[in-house]
């Protein structure tokens, strides 16, 4: 199973993994606000992550780690 960490702090909510996750298991997490004011992304499927990293390779911050 891979484990994706995204950096809530570094995080701006552009929402790209979202749309570029073949999974659709990423997604803006619209009940929390991080220290810059915006929604950060969320895993809310981690299982049914298939560690392609798509998400980390878009991210235009680097706040996206995928492990396997």
């Amino acid at each position: 199973m891979a484990k994706v960490t995204i950096s809530e702090v570094i995080c701006k909510g552009c929402g790209l993994c979202v749309s570029t996750c073949p999974k659709k298991i990423i997604e803006l997490d619209k009940g929390r606000l991080n220290p810059k004011g915006y929604h950060p992304a969320r895993v809310f499927d981690p299982a049914n992550c298939i560690a392609c990293a798509m998400c980390a390779i878009i991210c235009p911050d680097s706040a996206i780690k995928v492990e396997k």
